[in-house]
């Protein structure tokens, strides 16, 4: 039987236990099958302890924070953002409720598990499965909360008022990072927010059961996010990395590591193109949990809501010049996101696909 054959099989076998990584963690399995095996090239990268991603304050004076979003966007492509409106009370519960959706009893849980998303809400293992080359030992509850709203009977009940509340909690920070992102672009503060950026929303619940092997395989591979922005709520685990190139030319993984109360916002891909490249989207991946206990985070994406095949994207026209010409053509949301769905996560191409 050939390798391909026989990761099919074991494949399928595996999604069709609808139990997710944390069925195999609760089975008492001592080693990780080979689906989930990554190359070791893959998980070498060296990582950079002495570097660490920019922290915004979103209490110091406006034009200062406007001023270092920037800076940390373009040169960074992520940051931390502290003294936000969300009490940590708030970001508590919303952990401990997907906590407590993914630690459901198998029987429970496997009922909400499905690739074809029920009004909205999907829970399953690795959403590239059949495509990946190796899988990630990681479940995931997913919802889409915009343009189209969720049909909320289909959210969990354990988590459902928590993630609703989440949603809008996450929509206002967003709201307040786009403007700050615009205003330090020179463009009006609700640009992104007048090009519908809020209203296509998509939550990813993230669950990372212990790995009895975590040097075999990751949390999420190396990838970017094909998004305007991302808004992470994680706890304290950790095990988030972004890539960085360092003054040698060589690229290192830096750790986000959690800081009590803080938010992790990442450029995406859609927010590289729509500003022709001044900002940066980066590669980002999640290590493999060496702990006893569970990571659990929470993954908001903004995008354009209005998706009408009329409804094109590209480069801001205010920021092109005869300096600075486009770099990428336009296109519709759906062709983007169409690209990004029809490949494995750690295949990342959309930017270059679309670049002129």
């Amino acid at each position: 039987m050939s390798v391909s054959i026989d990761r099919a099989i074991a494949v399928k076998a595996f999604d069709e236990t609808k139990a997710g990584v944390k069925g195999l963690v609760d089975s008492g399995i001592t080693s990780v099958p080979f689906i989930f095996h990554h190359p070791t090239a893959n998980l070498s990268l060296p990582v950079a302890a002495h570097l660490s991603i920019p922290t915004v304050d979103l209490s110091l004076p406006r034009p200062i924070t406007i001023d270092r979003i920037r800076s940390a966007s373009r040169d960074w492509g992520f940051f931390q953002l502290i003294n936000h409106s969300i009490p940590i009370s708030t970001m508590q519960s919303t952990i401990s409720a997907v906590r407590a959706f993914h630690e459901l009893p198998t029987a429970v849980r496997s009922k909400h598990y499905t690739r074809s998303p029920v009004g909205g809400v999907a829970y399953l293992s690795n959403g590239d499965l059949f495509k990946s080359s190796a899988a990630s030992w990681r479940d995931t509850l997913q919802i889409s909360f915009g343009p189209t709203p969720p049909e909320l009977d289909d959210i969990p009940e354990v988590c459902r008022s928590e993630l609703v509340k989440w949603d809008e909690s996450a929509k206002e920070v967003a709201r307040e990072v786009m403007s700050l992102m615009c205003e330090g672009l020179g463009l009006g503060p609700r640009s992104l927010e007048e090009l519908s950026c809020l209203e296509g929303r998509g939550m990813s619940c993230h669950y990372y059961p212990p790995c009895p092997e975590p040097n075999l395989t990751v949390g999420a591979g190396n990838h970017t996010d094909p998004v305007i922005l991302t808004v992470l709520l994680q706890d304290e685990i950790g095990g988030l990395r972004a890539k960085r190139k360092v003054e040698d030319g060589h690229e290192v993984w830096v750790d986000v590591k959690p800081i009590p109360g803080a938010l992790v916002v990442n450029v995406g891909d859609l927010l590289q193109i729509f500003t022709n490249d001044e900002f940066k989207s980066v590669h980002h991946q999640v290590v493999a949990n060496s702990s006893d206990v569970a990571r659990v985070s929470v993954a908001c994406f903004f995008n354009p809501g209005r998706r009408e095949e009329s409804t094109t994207y590209g480069p801001l026209p205010e920021l092109l010049s005869s300096e600075n010409p486009p770099r990428y053509r336009n296109f519709t949301v759906n062709d983007f996101l169409g690209r990004f769905l029809s490949k494995e996560l750690n295949t990342k191409t959309l930017i270059e696909f679309f670049k002129l």
